[in-house]
Order: structure tokens, then sequence, then C-alpha cells
């Protein structure tokens, strides 16, 4: 028998493929459906992954968020801290720092002798969570700088300019708890919560 009558069709008689033979095209086309397979599921789960990873959303610690939709605008609902889901592309998370920061807010006002008198005041602020829809809707993402230094001018002008100028020093503690009482007040209509108010400057020793 010839050496060439030894083989068989699609393989030698060392074990190796012929890719010249019948079964060759086949086996190329069965993988390559099989990698096409592959391509495509790993394809699909790349996409899966990234919707998922799209419906999430982390809330730290110390914050709130308010959902907007594009549909129906800001939700009511306050989300607490954690990990959430959400609609892709239809809602997006607002996220506040609900804790409590500092702002000092320079003020230029006069007393009741019509004298000058330059005075900072620094507050430790935070906004009330339930009331963050009302706020985002109202006011803004900025909400600190554009009511503190307007109704802190407007208190403070309030306040001292019902004393002279030699009472703005003697009665410093008294200015300065109706300072903290009407500005909590005033405050607390914008859904802000005030926890320290204090006069820490003056050009008049103050």
């Amino acid at each position: 028998m010839h050496s060439s009558d030894r083989s068989v069709r699609g393989a030698s008689v060392t074990g190796r493929f012929d890719p010249g033979a019948p079964e060759g095209p086949i086996l190329k086309k069965m993988a390559a459906k099989l990698f096409e397979s592959i391509g495509k599921l790993g394809l699909g789960l790349a996409i899966a992954g990234g919707v998922v990873n799209s419906a999430l959303y982390n809330v730290d610690a110390g914050h709130h968020a308010v959902i907007f939709d594009r549909f129906r605008g800001v939700q009511d609902l306050v989300v607490d801290e954690g990990t959430h889901f959400l609609i892709p592309w239809v809602q997006k998370p607002i996220i506040f720092d609900c804790r409590s920061r500092p702002r000092n807010v320079p003020v230029i006002t006069g007393s009741k002798d019509l004298q000058n008198v330059n005075i900072t005041l620094r507050i430790l602020f935070r906004p009330i969570a339930n009331q963050l829809p009302r706020i985002y809707t109202s006011i803004g993402e900025d909400y600190d700088e554009r009511v503190l230094p307007s109704i802190t001018t407007e208190i403070l002008k309030s306040v001292v300019a019902r004393f002279d100028a030699g009472e703005l020093i003697t009665q410093r503690e008294l200015v300065s708890r109706q300072v903290s009482e009407d500005l909590t007040e005033r405050a607390a209509t914008f859904g802000l919560i005030l926890d320290d108010v204090s006069l820490v400057s003056s050009c008049r020793g103050f």
C-alpha cells in the first residue's frame, strides 16, 4: 500500500487535521458561529451591565436626594442615605449635603444714631430634609448663596437700627440673641435650620 493510501478523509495517519479535507469548512463555520455567539453574549452582558449601572446611584452619609423626572418634574419623595434605583435617562438624582456647614456673611449697616457698623455674622446652617423638593424647585441647588446673604443683611439692618453705637457694645449679648432669634425664624421660611448664629467681628469693636 502506498503512503498516499494511508490517509483517511479529513486526517492523516499522524492525526493532524487536514484543512483541505471536506470537514474543514464545516468546522470553520461551526467555530465562526460559536465565536459570533460568544461575541453577542459578551455585548449583551456589557449593555445589560451598563443599563444596571446607570440605574443605580448612591446617597452618601449626611446627604439626601430628590428625584427630577423628565415627565413629572421634581418628585415629593426625599431619598435617604444608601444605594437606590432610578429609571435611566428619565430620572435624575439631585443630591444635597444636609450636614451643618459654616458661612460667614459680612454686612455694613447703620446704628440708631446713624453710625456705620461693619459686622460679620458666622452662621452654621443646614437644609430641612423634608423641605428639599421645595428648596430645589423654588430656589435651586445653590440655595445658600441666594438666601443667606440676603436674609442676614435684612435681619442685621433691622436689629442694629434699634440700638445706638454705644448700646451695640454695652448690650452686645442682647443684640446677638435678637439677631439669632430673628434670623433663625426667617431662615425657617426658606426651609433652613440655623444651628448657630454668632457675631464674630466689627470695625467698631462690637
